[in-house]
């Protein structure tokens, strides 16, 4: 069969994707087991899982967003679409209104979906990216199935915390072009004071192995803009808390020194971060040491090495779009 971009347009043609979807209604049914909280919660029959979501997706906005990576913004933006509800809880999080309260959210149905991804899509965004999905992966796939029927063919991209199960990965498999996943602690203990989920590190070192199996390393194209591939976001926080060098080295050693990696600097105490001393610090001069120290290691790819010329090998991959 002719590879066709993005890539779900080859699973509808064949009838897999109507297959991938069947498979996803099952992974919410007597114990919802979407995610890795397996929570035990009957979705199924719309009864609220950890994430505070039933059957049908929450919904919070969607649109356009220029704040993005720059290989997503291009010039007409990213169209991105925020769920409400998460299976972190995050302690410091700056959206918790959106993630946790599921203020300002509607529930849509699979079909108001499918109609909210073919309107991005008419928006001009160069992508479809789908920020918070690990919770709502057979709601997104029964939108996406609808949409692809009637036209869309927008790449997909999945902007996760990391916190996601093999299941609906593989479910996903073919499906998403470009992952967009959180590397958030290294050590466990963090990630269940602060997110309130267990084996953090586990669950997320796995995950990113086998969304980097199906996808690679960042791919651009003659736009620069992203193609296929995996975007990894890194979060630095207070007090060494994230256990930045441990996530750098996983990326180099297990991933590829060639990945695309925002360090990010964006940390501000927020939500419940006042209840937590050690969280109530600003990173300061740690963020330049983390990308400084992931310079060191290979790191050549992504904010702030592009920016600021880190470049200390490596071949920036590109295509051209088909």
């Amino acid at each position: 069969m002719t590879q066709t971009y993005p890539s779900y347009l080859n699973l509808l043609k064949s009838g897999e994707l109507t297959r991938r979807v069947e498979q996803a209604q099952a992974l919410l049914g007597d114990e919802c087991h979407v995610c890795p909280v397996r929570c035990g919660a009957d979705r199924a029959r719309d009864e609220q899982g950890e994430c505070g979501v039933g059957r049908n997706a929450l919904m919070a906005s969607f649109g356009p967003h220029f704040g993005e990576e720059p290989v997503l913004v291009g010039r007409h933006g990213s169209g991105t679409v925020f769920f409400a509800g998460c299976n972190l809880h995050c302690v410091y999080c700056q959206n918790h209104s959106i993630s946790q309260l599921r203020q300002g959210a509607r529930e849509v149905s699979a079909t108001e979906l499918a109609q909210t991804f073919l309107h991005v899509q008419s928006m001009g965004c160069h992508n479809l990216n789908l920020v918070t999905p690990s919770h709502v992966v057979p709601q997104i796939l029964e939108a996406l199935w609808l949409a692809a029927e009637n036209g869309l063919s927008l790449p997909i991209v999945y902007n996760t915390s990391s916190y996601d199960s093999f299941d609906s990965l593989r479910l996903l498999d073919g499906v998403v072009d470009v992952y967009m996943p959180d590397s958030k602690y290294s050590d466990a203990s963090f990630g269940e004071r602060y997110s309130g989920v267990k084996s953090y590190p586990r669950v997320a070192r796995r995950m990113l192995r086998e969304m980097h199996r199906q996808t690679g390393d960042l791919v651009t194209d003659s736009r620069g803009l992203a193609r296929s591939g995996l975007l990894i976001r890194h979060l630095v926080l207070p007090n060494d808390l994230a256990g930045s060098r441990k996530s750098i080295d996983f990326i180099v050693e297990k991933l590829s020194p060639d990945s695309y990696v925002n360090v990010m600097d964006q940390y501000r105490p927020a939500h419940r971060a006042q209840e937590y001393p050690e969280l109530m610090a600003s990173p300061g001069a740690a963020w330049w040491e983390v990308v400084e120290y992931a310079a060191s290691k290979g790191i050549h790819r992504g904010i702030p090495f592009d920016r600021l010329g880190l470049r200390l090998g490596g071949n920036v991959r590109t295509e051209d779009k088909r």
